[in-house]
């Protein structure tokens, strides 16, 4: 029987902080990298600091300027003006509050060829000490001793908030949040991305500033050394917590978070492309994004199938939506795959389920619409209701479900759905995690004070209609089969729906359960066990604990491996689901 111990009553042990740990070279504090760079800066006279958005460029120029005698060039005074680039990156940043369309801009696109060239010859025949700083550095001096600033987008959005940082080549720092982050989103972090993994090789150093005025620098051979030993072993993200106008109390008491903060809504303990990753580097964490691991080992990772699929795409997301001693989520539908790439450029949905890690008893989660719904009725109310003159009345057209810990619910594009309160969802979905058509909202405003955008619209294109009472009782709605068991462990299919290409799989076990990752890499949360540990077969990796909520990652790499109760856990029973991509 599943272990039934009320959240409150739990001793908390999930791990924040989780990182590799390996050993070699890390320089901590301003003056001692600088010191580390002068040496540099004497033998080529040149020095590169390239980075990505996001990063506090006067603290960067004011630390390392002096280096130079405040010989530099500034990689932005190079591109074209502001208008030129608010005028290329329109059609990518549409007029939509919260939706662009993906770029196809590249670094070089951004900057003034002429001015390009003249900086390329100034470096050449320099006599004297020169820094050049910027995203684009490396272009400008591509000889030079190369340092990037590398800035995890969960940090990035942190310095949104607070309207700190500018845009690629924009100052947008007076825009709203979901501006800043819609470009961001749509094109900045896209031409990033793959301007970094242009230049992963080229990297002498690496350094690290999330926390400002608090600056660390690895060498070349350490990343790589982490990166390598990383992507070879089941490892964590680092999770990411934040408050929702609907958040709850479950993750303040079971995930050890503050609890003078509100509420808490969202966990994002698997989002690759936001999170960051950790090195524990002689006892000392460097941060680092862990969409880096995604850009280097994508087959490694990711399994050669799968990256031929999605190329360096991280195609699952897990996370948490806690609504216990909260409020409903918000009534939304995600796009079909046809509307996503027509509209916005994006090759797949975000297909989703809703599986029940913890519940109180009133527990539901609406999904589907009622048996013979009135369509053009419901959308019309939707509109009524978005205009302020009525209240919504959701279980008039949508399926009310009662829920309990450890149901799954599944959810394809196309289908209307919300958590209710008093639910602690696990989320597990495909990556693209902005695609949200929010129909209703409760009358309620967003942290901001603000109303939320809602997009009856959109929404009205994507319902799929068909998915109705009868159809979510029958394929979406604990679609469970049990696939083998033995002495001390089972094993269950629990979707995802024939539509999504994502497969679950529950395994309830007290002892050893071999499993393979079978050219896919493997996600897993720990639903019930005070803690597991994951062994390899051949001792190709140190094994590795888990706790209770942690999700974690297993390299398609890595091949066999097996997971068994630990610690206080051995002799109980313990609960997985595991996600990998269906071929």
């Amino acid at each position: 029987m599943y272990e039934q111990t009320p959240f409150y009553m739990r001793k908390s042990n999930y791990d924040k902080l989780p990182s590799t740990s390996i050993e070699g070279c890390i320089y901590q504090g301003w003056k001692e990298i600088r010191s580390v760079l002068s040496v540099l800066l004497n033998e080529k006279k040149v020095l590169a600091v390239d980075c990505y958005t996001g990063v506090y460029d006067d603290e960067l120029l004011n630390e390392l300027s002096v280096l130079t005698n405040g010989n530099v060039i500034q990689v932005n005074s190079l591109y074209k003006n502001e208008k030129s680039i608010i005028d290329m990156t329109e059609r990518f940043m549409t007029d939509d509050v919260l939706f662009g369309y993906v770029t196809n801009l590249h670094i070089i696109d951004y900057f003034d060829l002429d001015k390009l060239s003249k900086a390329r010859k100034q470096v050449a025949e320099s006599q004297t000490p020169i820094l050049v700083y910027g995203t684009g550095a490396s272009l400008v001096a591509p000889n030079a001793t190369l340092v990037y600033v590398d800035m995890a987008r969960w940090e990035i959005q942190q310095r949104f908030r607070r309207h700190e940082v500018k845009a690629l080549g924009v100052d947008n720092r007076d825009d709203a949040v979901s501006l800043q982050y819609k470009r961001g989103y749509f094109n900045d972090w896209r031409i990033c991305d793959q301007y970094k993994d242009s230049i992963f090789d080229k990297v002498d150093y690496w350094l690290d500033t999330h926390i400002s005025g608090t600056p660390k620098m690895i060498d070349k051979d350490t990343f790589i050394r982490g990166i390598e030993k990383t992507a070879s072993k089941p490892f964590r993200v680092v999770p990411f917590f934040d408050p929702a106008p609907w958040g709850g109390q479950w993750m303040k008491e079971v995930c050890d978070l503050d609890r003078s903060k509100q509420n808490y809504g969202w966990c994002f303990d698997c989002v690759p492309e936001e999170n960051s990753l950790y090195f524990n580097v002689n006892g000392t964490l460097f941060e680092l994004p862990s969409v880096d691991l995604v850009l280097l080992k994508s087959k490694e990772l990711l399994g050669e199938p799968v990256e031929a699929r999605f190329g360096k795409d991280f195609p699952i997301r897990f996370d948490f939506l806690d609504t216990i001693g909260g409020g409903n989520l918000s009534l939304q539908v995600h796009p079909t795959t046809q509307f996503i790439r027509e509209n916005f450029g994006m090759y797949y949905t975000q297909d989703e389920s809703y599986y029940l890690l913890d519940a109180e008893e009133d527990a539901v989660v609406y999904l589907g619409v009622k048996n013979g719904v009135d369509k053009e009725a419901m959308i019309e109310d939707l509109r009524k209701a978005q205009r302020g003159e009525i209240i919504f009345d959701a279980e008039k057209y949508v399926n009310k479900i009662p829920a309990k810990k450890h149901d799954h619910f599944l959810i394809p594009g196309g289908t209307i759905h919300c958590s209710g309160s008093n639910s602690m969802v696990l989320e597990i979905s495909s990556t693209p995690n902005l695609f949200t058509f929010k129909l209703w909202d409760w009358q309620r405003l967003g942290l901001d004070g603000k109303p939320r955008p809602i997009n009856v619209e959109r929404g009205s294109h994507v319902i799929n209609w068909g998915r109705d009472t009868d159809y979510v009782y029958e394929k979406l709605r604990n679609h469970v089969s049990v696939i083998g068991k033995g002495d001390g462990w089972i094993e269950e299919r629990t979707g995802l729906h024939d539509n999504e290409f994502i497969e679950t799989r529950r395994h309830r076990f007290s002892v050893p359960v071999l499993h393979n990752t079978n050219n896919s890499v493997n996600v897993f949360n720990l639903l019930e066990g005070d803690e597991a540990i994951v062994e390899s077969p051949t001792n190709a990796f140190e094994p590795f604990v888990v706790h209770y909520a942690e999700t974690f990652i297993i390299p398609a790499c890595v091949g066999e491996y097996t997971i068994r109760p630990f610690g206080i856990s051995e002799g109980k029973e313990c609960v997985t689901v595991k996600a990998y991509v269906r071929f």
